[in-house]
């Protein structure tokens, strides 16, 4: 059943869900990949000329890499690397660690400030959905080797509920990717997830891509308030 509001979920709600893996099976409705596969098809197409835009700048600013890789964990817990344009400076991983950014995050590039703000860092992972590897809705993809602030590597499968969240693919875009900020905890935002897991439905997939693009368009993804 699809959400009405960005009220439908409220932070108690998901934060009371910490299912096990056994508690439910999850299948993907039936529509998902279809749908999937024929847009990322048409975006790939569609978005050739921003493509270049996005390789040329990267390049002129500091004449490294384009794209950036990481290994992530997917569907059923088998792991894939995620494709990604670049956005922060080169050898980011190597210096700093595997950290999420941060709003203000020094390691992003001038260019990334731009890519991130409009999601268009994350435009190579139609390759990924292409693939089978990702879905557009879903939870994010959680990386394999990331560390905490303090610099201790985050332990996702001892975390309450990571075999479940796993049971879909992961997404371009999510319940929680939408609907919480970008600073928001880690938990809060697992929890969120496990909420899409237990709640997939087509028509949810159709309104959070819907309301992904007016994000896009608006350039809100990077903000601390409310996205929609």
């Amino acid at each position: 059943m699809a959400l009405t509001s960005p009220r439908a979920v409220s932070v108690r709600r998901a934060e009371a869900i910490r299912p096990a893996a056994t508690e439910v099976h999850v299948r993907e409705p039936l529509l998902k990949r279809p749908f999937d596969f024929t847009l990322a098809a048409l975006m790939l197409v569609v978005s050739a000329p921003v493509w270049a835009v996005i390789a040329a700048a990267i390049k002129l600013e500091d004449r490294g890499p384009i794209f950036y890789r990481q290994e992530r964990w997917g569907r059923h817990q088998k792991r894939f690397h995620v494709l990604k344009f670049r956005s922060m400076i080169q050898n980011s991983d190597r210096d700093f660690g595997v950290l999420q950014a941060r709003i203000g995050d020094r390691r992003v590039t001038r260019v990334g400030r731009v890519l991130r703000a409009t999601g268009l860092d994350e435009l190579p992972q139609v390759l990924n959905i292409l693939r089978g590897e990702m879905s557009f809705v879903g939870p994010r993809p959680l990386a394999t080797n990331e560390k905490d602030s303090d610099g201790r590597l985050i332990a996702y499968e001892r975390t309450p509920g990571f075999a479940l969240r796993l049971m879909v693919r992961p997404g371009l875009t999510g319940l929680a990717t939408v609907y919480l900020h970008k600073d928001a905890p880690s938990r809060r935002k697992f929890r969120t997830d496990l909420v899409y897991v237990r709640r997939i439905s087509f028509w949810l997939d159709l309104r959070l891509v819907a309301l992904s693009f007016w994000i896009s368009f608006r350039g809100k993804w990077e903000t601390r308030s409310n996205k929609v």
